[in-house]
């Protein structure tokens, strides 16, 4: 049974493992993360037919920036295009997209539409799709301490509401696909109690039941934050 109290609001996704699932059916890994592309809509699809509200996916950090140019090239352009696809079919399906992360580093063209995003989903209401590009958690905090420099007695409050998922919940559950056990510079801050699990299938294998499989998990875990269970 569904129980309000322990079901999940919010999802953050770890994408990994587009190259090493290329690699082993033997093509490039430009073709991973073309497959990855499409697990994206898959996954969101499942996540808000199940009545959560945010689904937060980790694209491109800071770090990637160091991959080969030509994949780089590759990942950008694959941002760009699903931008161009999806936004249209996002304001059908009444879903927000929001793109966290340091824009100034795209092309005028890629931030035209981070733009046409926000400014064409911004307040629909039947869901939150979260793209993390360009995006690195301690980046993430070093900003929001800039943005409160000067102030005094700076709480909780005022450092969640100066990073990007000012507004949202954190998430309750952050999956890393791909079988490697760490989170990557990943919502440092926000993940700080989110159960968080680490699967060995490679993201463009993941599927609804997996997904399935971890809420049920999720929703039977005593959540205490810190404190003693009654």
């Amino acid at each position: 049974m569904k129980s309000e109290a322990r079901y999940p609001s919010h999802i953050a996704v770890i994408m990994d493992g587009n190259g090493r699932w290329a690699k082993k059916r033997h093509m490039p890994r430009s073709v991973g993360h073309m497959e990855g592309v499409k697990t994206i809509d898959r996954i969101a699809d499942a996540v808000f037919s199940r009545g959560i509200g945010y689904l937060t996916l980790f694209a491109f950090s800071t770090e990637n920036w160091g991959r080969p140019a030509s994949e780089v090239s590759g990942l950008l352009g694959l941002f760009k295009k699903y931008l161009k696809k999806n936004i249209p079919v996002l304001i059908g399906k009444n879903i927000c997209l929001n793109i966290l992360g340091d824009v100034s580093a795209f092309d005028e063209e890629t931030l035209e539409l981070v733009n046409e995003a926000y400014e064409k989903t911004h307040g629909l209401g039947g869901g939150v799709l979260n793209i993390c590009f360009n995006y690195g958690g301690r980046a993430e905090l070093v900003r929001a301490v800039n943005s409160l420099s000067g102030k005094t007695g700076i709480t909780e409050r005022d450092l969640s509401d100066a990073l990007y998922t000012r507004g949202m919940p954190d998430p309750d559950i952050v999956i890393r696909t791909g079988g490697e056990h760490r989170i990557s510079n990943f919502l440092l801050y926000q993940s700080a109690y989110s159960e968080i699990y680490f699967v060995d299938t490679l993201w463009p294998d993941f599927s609804g039941d997996e997904l399935d499989k971890i809420i049920a998990d999720y929703s039977a875990t005593d959540r205490r934050f810190g404190k003693i269970s009654e």
